[in-house]
């Protein structure tokens, strides 16, 4: 009868962390956003992890773009060539890049190589007491350390996606056309029958939306690190492995509203 009880508690435990779980991050969000709007802005701050997100992210987001549409370019080559459709390679290339691949691999990528920097400097910032010593200071960590990658998420995910879309579609046309001897007028000169603003723009919703995930769960899973380099490496691993998930997540529910 007893273990029957455990049973019941253990069952009954795992909807209530969850729900904790989901109220600790509605509320870590909810006081960033807060002091977002709060002056005075650490612009310093800002400039830096802009430079650390974005600048510092330029080189693996053109090699992974390039390589992404010299692939894509080859794959679909030889499957509309089959159709007799290889003079649609270029739109093809190009609305794959912008409506999908550009804002979901450019977040994997800049979660991989920044996302987990910013969750392993923050949370050693926690186990060395740095945090506390901000708030014994009446200097509020929000202000200091989240609000300003928040803010650079958003302003550096939409701007390396660009970057992502553009190596991208160049890297198609090297294969298209260089290698694979599809006219060059033809692999641009399609795309304006079949690319509009509303593609681009729809891109850019998601980039801003994955920036704004990306950084939130880095920080927050940093922020409540446990104690330990253990608890760093696990927060670091849980930031990269949530901030993936949800990148993909976000990335359907944003795919069926918008299209």
């Amino acid at each position: 009868m007893e273990e029957l009880l455990d049973a019941i508690r253990a069952l009954g435990r795992f909807p209530l962390l969850v729900l904790r779980l989901l109220g600790d991050f509605g509320i870590f969000f909810g006081k960033a956003v807060f002091w977002t709007f709060t002056p005075p802005l650490k612009f310093e701050r800002l400039l830096k992890q802009i430079n650390f997100i974005g600048t510092k992210s330029l080189s693996i987001i053109a090699l992974t773009g390039g390589f992404t549409g010299m692939v894509l370019a080859l794959e679909t080559f030889y499957a509309m060539q089959k159709f007799g459709a290889e003079a649609l390679l270029g739109p093809t290339v190009a609305l794959s890049m912008i409506r999908e691949l550009g804002p979901v691999i450019s977040a994997l990528m800049i979660t991989a190589r920044a996302g987990s920097a910013l969750t392993a400097e923050i949370g050693i910032m926690r186990i060395t007491e740095q945090i506390d010593a901000l708030e014994v200071m009446a200097l509020n960590p929000f202000r200091y350390l989240i609000v300003p990658n928040l803010l650079a998420g958003l302003i550096t995910f939409p701007l390396l996606t660009s970057v992502f879309d553009v190596v991208g579609i160049y890297g198609g046309y090297l294969v298209g056309v260089k290698l694979l001897g599809v006219s060059a007028g033809t692999y641009f000169g399609e795309m304006k029958n079949y690319i509009d603003m509303a593609e681009v723009v729809h891109g850019l919703y998601k980039s801003l939306s994955f920036g704004v995930v990306v950084t939130w769960i880095c920080c927050y899973c940093g922020f409540t690190t446990g104690y330990g380099a253990e608890g760093v490496s696990k927060a670091t691993t849980r930031a990269v492995v949530a901030s993936s998930v949800m990148v993909l997540v976000c990335d359907y529910i944003l795919t069926s509203l918008l299209f």
